[in-house]
């Protein structure tokens, strides 16, 4: 039935859905108080505040315009995507060093990893929905030509690694909450989250430089603009201070479109098992 309709939406021009999605984006604003007042928390926290608004607006389109993304064809998707700065990543592509891609959930990060799959293999993370009816959905959208799913366990590692010896792109997103024992606490935006160590850690191993990626969501409809940007901060040597590098390298490129990033997401929450950081001190 969510496939049927997620095709049936797909055949909507975007300008349509994207219309569609702010209705409806505040609709679940206005009608839900916990939804209200996460992402006006996090927005708040982050000193973003003034984007408020017009973010509520940029949740509902984020929401509606998966369908297309997810199953109009490749070739009509990738036609609303303008590549910006691609020289950044064919250099490092000729250099056979790898790349470890870091996509925040900022703008349409579906998108993202669609636009560079286009051009070269890339591995991506994937965790598995929760939902078992988004299961075949997710998965045949994402896994598209030169574009390969590693699940998020030990053998997903291994499929990251060998992409990145083998001189090939893989994809995280760095600020999903990680499960017990595969993150630490770091600080993003002044408040400590669970932040995944893997990121730094697959660098770390296989030398291949990191390269910032998200997908601007245009005005109207219009599409998207890809952008690469270089990871610039010094890593450290602990998990700690690793976590911490990223997650101010994410900060950084939330603040280029505020509007876009989905602050309703529960960045920081405590996983299962997973010692609070107030008790951990």
């Amino acid at each position: 039935m969510l496939v049927s309709l997620f095709r049936l939406l797909s055949f909507l021009p975007l300008p349509a859905l994207h219309a569609l999605g702010v209705g409806v984006g505040w609709l679940v604003f206005l009608l839900s108080p916990s939804y209200r007042r996460r992402l006006t928390d996090n927005i708040t926290l982050a000193g973003h505040r003034g984007s408020l608004w017009k973010s509520v607006g940029e949740a509902g389109k984020g929401m509606f315009e998966l369908p297309f993304i997810w199953c109009a064809s490749p070739k009509r998707v990738l036609r609303t995507a303008r590549i910006v700065n691609w020289e950044l990543v064919q250099q490092a592509l000729d250099a056979k060093a790898g790349i470890v891609f870091l996509t925040p959930h900022l703008g349409c990060f579906e998108i993202s990893a669609q636009s560079v799959a286009r051009h070269d293999s890339l591995s991506v993370l994937y965790r598995p929905p929760r939902k078992a009816a988004l299961k075949p959905l997710i998965e045949g959208a994402r896994a598209r030509a030169n574009l390969h799913l590693a699940p998020a366990n030990l053998s997903g590692v291994r499929i990251l690694l060998k992409a990145l010896k083998n001189g090939q792109a893989i994809g995280l997103l760095p600020d999903q909450v990680p499960q017990n024992g595969e993150g630490v606490w770091a600080d993003f935006f002044g408040k400590p989250a669970y932040t995944m160590t893997l990121p730094a850690k697959l660098q770390q191993m296989s030398g291949a430089p990191i390269i910032l990626a998200y997908a601007e969501r245009l005005s109207w409809g219009r599409g998207y603009a890809i952008h690469f940007v270089p990871f610039e901060g010094e890593l450290g040597q602990t998990p700690e201070q690793q976590a911490r590098a990223i997650n101010a390298a994410m900060e950084k490129l939330i603040a280029r479109c505020p509007a876009q990033y989905i602050w309703s997401y529960n960045r920081y929450k405590t996983p299962p098992g997973v010692t609070p950081p107030g008790a951990a001190q």
